[in-house]
């Protein structure tokens, strides 16, 4: 039985993740930064049907000794870890770089960055110690080097991921005969509270209608995402590869769908 972590999962793609890896049988380990909103999550994985078992764990991804001891709680519960998913991530506040504070742009990079390199630092470390395992970082926009006003330093941290994920592989292949696989998750454009929120939620963020369009078209619910991903995941044994979901084709023929049936997320 596969145990997976997956950061920033009380709510969510975490979540969803979190569900459909509970119906595929497997132990999960949610983790988030509030103790209600875990136990809430973790409640209802519970009344699920699975035969795995569920562990919640505070954890804020910006302290590293906060991502040791979610690596060794989960351990300490399971005696090891299959799936490291570097899923916690905030958005930034729709302005230019020039109107973002100091703050901001710290807050953010701390978290969507160095969250995830920490977090891949930690579980690479303990996987090569128990000779196996698969880290899985997020893709987003800026990722394949998209552009806009008000996700510059969001798109910033994103494209960096890309690059660590990948140099993170090629270390693995190098350095430790491929013992974890490194691999990069690229769920596209999900209608959640993400979109319209930044700074973790302290700050609000107001979708233009054309914005709103674009996302109608191409946007899926996570339940949806999850459902295709995490069965690729779990079958998975490539070394620096990558699940996609938003492909170009899906985008197109989403594009095609478009003329005949419209989505309304933002009601």
């Amino acid at each position: 039985m596969k145990t997976v972590v997956i950061t920033g999962s009380a709510r969510g793609f975490g979540f969803a993740m979190a569900k459909d890896f509970r119906r595929l049988g497997c132990n999960i380990v949610l983790s988030d930064l509030k103790q209600e909103n875990l136990d809430k999550a973790k409640e209802e994985l519970e009344k699920m049907q699975g035969d795995g078992k569920v562990l919640s764990v505070v954890c804020d991804v910006t302290k590293s000794e906060m991502l040791e001891n979610l690596w060794q709680a989960s351990v300490n519960e399971f005696g090891a870890v299959d799936i490291w998913i570097n899923n916690a991530g905030v958005n930034q506040p729709d302005l230019p770089v020039c109107m973002l504070t100091e703050a901001d742009i710290d807050f953010l990079l701390n978290v969507d960055l160095k969250g995830s390199i920490n977090g891949s630092r930690i579980a690479f470390k303990h996987m090569v110690e128990q000779g196996f395992g698969q880290i899985y970082n997020i893709e987003g926009y800026g990722s394949n080097d998209a552009m806009k006003t008000g996700l510059t330093i969001y798109g910033t941290a994103k494209r960096a991921i890309t690059y660590f994920t990948k140099a993170l592989a090629k270390e693995s292949e190098n350095d430790y005969s491929g013992t974890v696989k490194v691999m990069l998750l690229t769920p596209g454009i999900m209608i959640t509270g993400f979109l319209t929120e930044a700074n973790g939620g302290k700050t609000k963020v107001e979708l233009t209608d054309k914005v709103k369009k674009v996302y109608n078209i191409l946007g899926d619910l996570p339940e949806t995402i999850s459902a295709y991903v995490v069965p690729r995941m779990l079958k998975n044994k490539k070394n620096n590869s990558k699940i996609a979901w938003l492909t170009t084709r899906r985008a197109f023929g989403k594009f095609f769908k478009a003329l005949f049936k419209k989505n309304n997320y933002f009601d």
